[in-house]
């Protein structure tokens, strides 16, 4: 009923969410028949269903890479985010991963879910590893590398300072940022973008992460571990927990908003990088989350939810924006109209309201700067509406597709 509820309030959703379930479908019957590879690429619609389709319009070698380069990080995340392991076992598993990604026979037990398949039966992600080219082979064991040994680093270390948010989140994202630079450099397809750009590129989704996955990290069990820096969080509560009471609401929106005015000032780097690109398909890549990162930000600015449930945006928007990102003028119009969304909310008397300000409006002169604003397409700002007639035809026509797909489905697992 959700479902229904959002399309009728936006109709214009259902033709690109017809298209993502479609693309949805079509990537689950590419799955590779080598037993390895199959195992790959089925873990990577489990442990990140967006990722898997956004990674299947890449050539197939890149792809390989880029999906092997996913689970060995998924895997080493999973090491470090169980909270039950002693830190003890943890720190030298870390230090370690990279050799452990050579041996056919390595696997480590932890985490729940399909990450725990994933660890169970990591032998066979190294057997795909294996199977890459050697450039391929060499970039993700120095990122694994360094990853590793930077997670490690802050098992025993608290996040104070911005400075050590900044550098955890370079160890976990940001060095994600250089790895697929040097992957796509690797491919012949792309220039090797530079360190700072590429660690930009990271740190702005994994600081989006971070601000929305509030509520869920700090209520893990058996213990949070939390990566919001004291330097930031202390203005305004005494303990970072005290964020999600309802007495502390008003304090706890201006911290959001602090947090979310630190991440915006990835965001001028990260249309430099995008700018960049010359193949269509990783272009899509890299775009597609990085709209996705600021479209959240705008939802989550100034919200008091992020601190009461789940803060995402609505499936169909996510549709569209996966359906019409094929250009950098869609970038920019993205960017600019989510900007321009995040300005619509600064309350004048929030203590970082002129900071906000200025680095939202940064954004928006580099997208007018571009020149390609008259060309972008508006994901957020609505057209005409739809008739009611046009809304039944909408409903019916979903239904009876929605439906088929089903039959198809069974048909084929039959």
């Amino acid at each position: 009923m959700r479902s229904l509820g959002a399309i009728l309030k936006h109709p214009d959703d259902l033709y690109p969410l017809l298209k993502l379930k479609m693309a949805a479908r079509q990537a689950e019957k590419q799955i590779p028949p080598e037993p390895h590879w199959g195992f790959c690429y089925t873990m990577l619609h489990k442990v990140s269903r967006s990722f898997a389709l956004v990674i299947q319009q890449l050539d197939t070698e890149l792809r390989n890479a880029v999906c092997i380069f996913y689970l060995v990080l998924r895997a080493l995340d999973t090491v470090e985010d169980d909270t039950s392991i002693d830190a003890d076992v943890k720190v030298p598993i870390l230090i370690a991963f990279h050799r452990h990604i050579y041996d056919r026979d390595w696997h480590f037990s932890c985490g729940t879910k399909d990450y725990k398949v994933l660890m169970d039966q990591f032998h066979l992600v190294s057997t795909a590893f294996l199977e890459l080219g050697k450039d391929y082979q060499e970039a993700i064991e120095d990122i694994t590398k360094r990853m590793g040994a930077g997670m490690a680093k802050f098992i025993c270390k608290e996040v104070e300072t911005i400075d050590d948010y900044d550098e955890y989140c370079h160890f976990v994202a940001g060095l994600v940022g250089l790895g697929l630079s040097k992957l796509f450099h690797a491919s012949g397809s792309e220039d090797l973008a530079s360190d700072d750009l590429s660690n930009s590129m990271g740190l702005f989704l994994q600081k989006t992460n971070i601000i929305r996955d509030y509520l869920e990290d700090i209520n893990e069990i058996p213990k949070s571990r939390m990566f919001w820096p004291r330097q930031i969080w202390s203005k305004y509560v005494n303990k970072l927990e005290d964020l999600k009471y309802e007495e502390n609401s008003i304090k706890a929106v201006q911290c959001l908003n602090d947090m979310i005015t630190n991440a915006l000032m990835h965001a001028e780097d990260c249309l430099k990088y995008m700018s960049a690109l010359r193949d269509l398909a990783i272009f899509r890549f890299c775009a597609i989350p990085q709209i996705m990162a600021i479209g959240t930000l705008a939802l989550c600015y100034n919200n008091i939810e992020v601190f009461r449930g789940v803060v995402k945006m609505r499936r169909g928007l996510t549709a569209k924006v996966i359906d019409r990102t094929k250009t950098m003028a869609d970038v920019y119009g993205a960017f600019f109209d989510f900007a321009c969304t995040l300005e619509s909310k600064v309350d004048k008397n929030d203590p970082n309201a002129t900071k906000a300000l200025k680095r939202l409006q940064s954004i928006q002169k580099t997208c007018r700067e571009s020149g390609l604003l008259t060309k972008r397409k508006s994901y957020i700002v609505n057209g005409k509406g739809y008739s009611s007639t046009m809304i039944f035809i909408l409903i019916v026509t979903f239904s009876i597709l929605f439906a088929y797909l089903s039959a198809n489905r069974q048909s084929i697992s039959f």
